[in-house]
């Protein structure tokens, strides 16, 4: 069934439901980023499959709403479907509430399911549309239920992490939680979000596509523990484990009457996290605190134990992504190679590696002018051929058992303009440029943002996305609340980047309809000197994989910044190398040859 067909039933149904607006975002019942096939309802709808955007449905006009990394990539799927593309945070372009505000009369319907859509979110809306007397219709998924052969929600058995790969147990994280609980004066907390859940119990799941989690709900008291989880995730190493640590199991689909019952006091939420319907039931009973989740912070910095077992899960994955390189310059020009053939090659060779789990997310690998969707993916049927010339950029990573990897790294294939020289330079440099920082305690990430984007902003460039997110230890490779980006949004998070904060450093160029380029490491931050001017700090490189010298113009480099690249490359060449065939040896060899001056040629 088309698109244009597909809006067209739905609207049919709003009408006999008497709702004049409908909002479909991608999200799950747990705000998660990435969901399984079940819950990518906006990608029925619309066509569209990026990982991020949110569909309006009226009668008169259907939208949809993404961020910068889609733009691209939303144009080429709506195209034809009668959908409007809006661009978020672009010059004159409405959001949804201003959007909502203006179309939507008084006393008219907004309808969406309320478990896909968060607390914050919900109360935004209730808040902007409150003087035209908006009636919600929340407790139905309307969208869903003209869904024909909807897929099956995912679900697998969960599994028990060890303390020795964990570093701290079940117990150890309970109490450090009910000390938070204790400090705001709350007598429950309810945690809805999967990747801090299967922190706090030491679990791990495989319901959610790249997340190794499992649908799931935590509720706490002062001495009480329940662990809402679909039954067919539950085994004997579970079970046991549960009794081990006090945690009473429960079936997921209780967690609405377990709360209109037993809910009380004063309850520790996230807004961000849990569910407008589950909000809404909690609100009725009990008074609410509104917070991040503790665990959010303790979970994102690492301990010894976990920096211990990511280190050397990356070094595995750099020797991976160092062979795929080799394979790809040897073999150029010489067979048949697509963009969905090298990622396959490149997933292939992840899944060989000891302790392999999964990808951390579906490997982006575009060529020439695809590499400007920062979120491309090709597939089987639609890709293009490389050729020895351009640059192919592939940006991916895996789930192991003892740690979760993201790395991009942008290829030269053979000629390239001196501008795509010069973009790529400056983003190895902003890239470096901020591997280095020193910096004092108390920065966020707003603080060093500055520090990859200059070279691209004194070029007049930017590219619409933060430069660096968190990085979860076998869980989310998209992690809060640590990041680096530049702007400023009113009500958004800052986090203190704090020692033992694992994240990405991902600066770029994307020029629509000619080419893409993204060199992204993993960085560790770090405790340096301490002295009277206060606590100074720094950040250890965990990905050591080579920047291609091809594509490197030293005209554009200060001495600092060679010294940078070279200083990058004798490492990589040091802790990679012995893990190589002599082939493979040698040319990373000659691929790490310290530069000088003028444009590098191997």
């Amino acid at each position: 069934m088309e698109v244009k067909d597909r809006i067209g039933q739905l609207q049919k149904k709003l009408r006999e439901e008497k709702i004049d607006f409908y909002l479909i975002p991608t999200a799950d019942y747990h705000n998660s980023e990435y969901v399984s096939d079940f819950f990518k309802v906006r990608e029925y709808f619309s066509g569209f499959t990026g990982s991020n955007g949110t569909l309006v449905v009226s009668q008169s006009q259907v939208g949809l709403w993404t961020d910068g990394r889609y733009f691209v990539q939303a144009e080429k799927e709506l195209a034809g479907s009668g959908i409007t593309l809006f661009r978020m945070q672009e010059e004159g372009v409405p959001t949804i509430k201003e959007y909502l505000e203006k179309h939507m009369q008084e006393g008219m319907v907004l309808g969406f399911d309320g478990r896909v859509v968060s607390a914050s979110y919900g109360k935004e809306l209730e808040k902007a549309l409150a003087c035209k007397k908006i009636t919600f219709r929340y407790q139905q998924d309307i969208a869903g239920s003209i869904w024909t052969n909807r897929p099956d929600m995912a679900v697998a058995p969960a599994t028990v992490l060890s303390e020795e790969l964990c570093g701290e147990s079940v117990g150890d994280k309970l109490a450090k939680i009910r000390n938070k609980m204790q400090e705001n004066k709350c007598t429950a907390h309810v945690i809805a979000k999967l990747d801090d859940l299967m922190w706090l119990f030491n679990i791990r799941g495989a319901d959610v596509e790249c997340n190794p989690v499992a649908l799931s709900y935590g509720y706490l008291t002062m001495t009480d523990c329940y662990f809402f989880i679909r039954k067919e995730a539950v085994s004997d190493q579970l079970l046991q484990h549960a009794k081990k640590c006090g945690i009473t199991l429960k079936a997921y689909e209780e967690i609405e009457t377990f709360l209109e019952k037993e809910v009380s006091g004063s309850v520790l939420l996230d807004e961000e996290n849990i569910n407008y319907s589950l909000y809404s039931i909690i609100k009725s009973k009990a008074e609410t605190q509104n917070c991040p989740n503790p665990s959010e912070k303790l979970k994102a910095i690492k301990n010894p134990v976990e920096l211990e077992h990511m280190e050397k899960v990356c070094l595995q994955d750099c020797v991976a992504l160092t062979k795929f390189i080799y394979w790809l310059k040897q073999n150029i020009g010489k067979t048949s190679i697509t963009e969905y053939s090298a990622a396959m090659y490149m997933d292939d060779l992840r899944r060989k590696l000891d302790g392999f789990l999964d990808l951390s997310f579906p490997t982006i690998a575009g060529y020439g002018e695809n590499a400007a969707m920062m979120h491309y993916e090709a597939t089987e049927f639609v890709h293009k051929e490389l050729k020895a010339e351009g640059m192919f950029l592939v940006d991916s990573g895996g789930q192991y058992v003892g740690g979760t990897t993201d790395v991009t790294r942008t290829i030269v294939l053979g000629e390239i303009s001196a501008e795509m020289k010069k973009h790529f330079t400056a983003v190895a440099v902003g890239m470096l440029q901020l591997s280095d920082a020193k910096f004092l305690y108390g920065c966020t990430g707003r603080n060093l943002d500055i520090l990859a984007r200059e070279p691209l902003w004194n070029m007049g460039i930017d590219y619409k996305c933060g430069t660096g997110h968190g990085i979860g230890y076998m869980l989310n490779v998209h992690e809060g609340p640590q990041n680096i980006r530049w702007r400023y949004v009113e009500g958004m998070k800052e986090a203190v980047i704090e020692e033992g904060m694992v994240i990405s450093n991902e600066p770029g160029v994307y020029k629509a309809g000619s080419h893409g380029i993204r060199t992204e490491n993993m960085i560790v931050a770090k405790n340096g000197e301490k002295n009277e001017d206060g606590q100074f700090m720094y950040f250890d490189t965990l990905t050591f994989v080579p920047i291609d010298l091809d594509g490197i113009d030293a005209s554009y480099m200060s001495e600092i910044d060679i010294k940078r690249l070279n200083d990058y490359h004798k490492a990589v060449y040091e802790k990679v190398g012995p893990y190589l065939e002599e082939e493979e040896r040698n040319w990373l060899k000659k691929a790490t040859t310290p530069i000088c001056c003028g444009v590098h040629n191997l």
